[in-house]
């Protein structure tokens, strides 16, 4: 055999182990396999990491619809008098403080008005000359009927004394409107004294809430803030905002419930009494009240007050707690699901309100789980991690 039958034989040798290669049959077994991919909604934790994570589950509750509002507490203004003074002038005398009790009519303090002595300087004017023209026109009768006088005369002397008639009578009423009485009236034109004191008698019963004036103080009809407020009631009023886009759902009627953070201990239940027909301008939202007739002790007007207002009938859902949800970054909210503890599911759920510690679950999560009550954030970074 020469040197190219050499070759020739090596070379066929060659293509034959090619050929052989391609059609044997191929072992799978022996060929390295690629690891299957990741379940991107499953993650499995260790016995050691599942002591962070709390199991249980799923309840039903009741949830009602409610919205949530904020505002204070305010004096019952049906049974609440702003007392002032009709006529500007300086304070004489104050009688009452705050936290008195009066009586209607009493007097609460008393102004040196220029518009009342100018009434009463008239009354004495109209009185005296009402005193003059009568004796006038008595005069001009007993002349008359023995012819010592022209009958024009007696005519001039009985308009005279009508005329001054007229005026004292509109002067008596003129200060009648001051809130004189009649005795008061008679004391000005039998004295002819003229004394320009105006008092301001409280118009119910009840107790001085406020008084903001002094002696020497100038008032005018109309200042705010009044110079007494009187309550004549122990009642007051719960007063909420609420805004704009949850007034259509609250209706007279709805039950309420206040807390105060200024009295913690106590939780204050009502019915909505009042629901504005308007909107406020500047802040847009609407106000609505609830009279509360038996305030617990401790409770005073201008404190504030959170409020919930219940506006349909409960409903019952899944619920779960707040530890168990988990809002991830594109807003989704997720809890997780389990049957061993070690291997969890997350399932995206669509949630209501957050009612006592609880959300209301309205859909995505399946029947019949136990979930991740706590340690659901654990679970999340989790299988963030595993996804990497």
């Amino acid at each position: 055999m020469n040197k190219h039958q050499g070759r020739l034989i090596a070379g066929g040798c060659v293509a034959a182990a090619v050929l052989l290669a391609l059609f044997v049959p191929h072992d799978p077994a022996a060929a390295p396999q690629k690891a299957p991919p990741a379940d991107e909604q499953s993650v499995t934790i260790s016995a050691q990491q599942a002591q962070q994570v709390h199991v249980s589950d799923v309840i039903t509750r009741e949830f009602t619809p409610r919205v949530e509002a904020v505002g204070y507490v305010d004096f019952d203004q049906d049974h609440l008098a702003q007392v002032t003074s009709p006529y500007a002038g300086r304070v004489r005398e104050v009688f009452a403080k705050a936290g008195d009790n009066v009586t209607r009519g009493q007097a609460l303090f008393s102004v040196d008005s220029p518009d009342l002595a100018q009434a009463e300087a008239t009354l004495v004017s109209a009185a005296a000359a009402r005193v003059q023209t009568t004796a006038a026109l008595e005069r001009a009768k007993g002349m008359a009927k023995v012819e010592a006088n022209a009958p024009r005369d007696l005519e001039q002397a009985v308009s005279d004394q009508q005329t001054a008639e007229g005026n004292y009578q509109a002067a008596r009423r003129a200060l009648h409107i001051f809130g004189k009485n009649d005795a008061e009236i008679d004391r000005v034109a039998d004295t002819r004294r003229v004394d320009g004191e105006l008092r301001i008698d409280s118009p119910t019963n009840g107790q001085v809430t406020a008084r903001t004036i002094a002696p020497g103080d100038l008032v005018q009809p109309g200042n705010s803030p009044a110079p007494f407020s009187i309550s004549n009631k122990g009642g007051l009023w719960l007063v909420a905002n609420v805004a704009e886009s949850d007034a259509p759902q609250v209706h007279v009627g709805d039950p309420l419930t206040a807390m105060l953070p200024a009295l913690p201990q106590h939780t204050i239940t009502g019915t909505v009494d009042y629901v504005s027909n308007s909107s406020d301008a500047a802040t847009h939202r609407v106000l609505l009240r609830s009279v509360l007739n038996a305030p617990p002790p401790g409770v005073r007007p201008q404190m504030l007050a959170n409020y919930s207002i219940a506006t349909a009938a409960p409903t019952r859902y899944d619920a779960v707690p707040v530890d168990a949800l988990v809002r991830e970054g594109t807003g989704a909210m997720v809890v997780f699901t389990t049957t061993d503890g070690l291997h969890f599911t997350r399932h995206p759920v669509d949630v209501g309100p957050l009612q006592d510690g609880y959300y209301p679950v309205l859909s995505g999560l399946p029947p019949h789980q136990r979930i991740a009550a706590e340690g659901a954030l654990f679970l999340s970074n989790a299988l963030a991690l595993q996804a990497q």
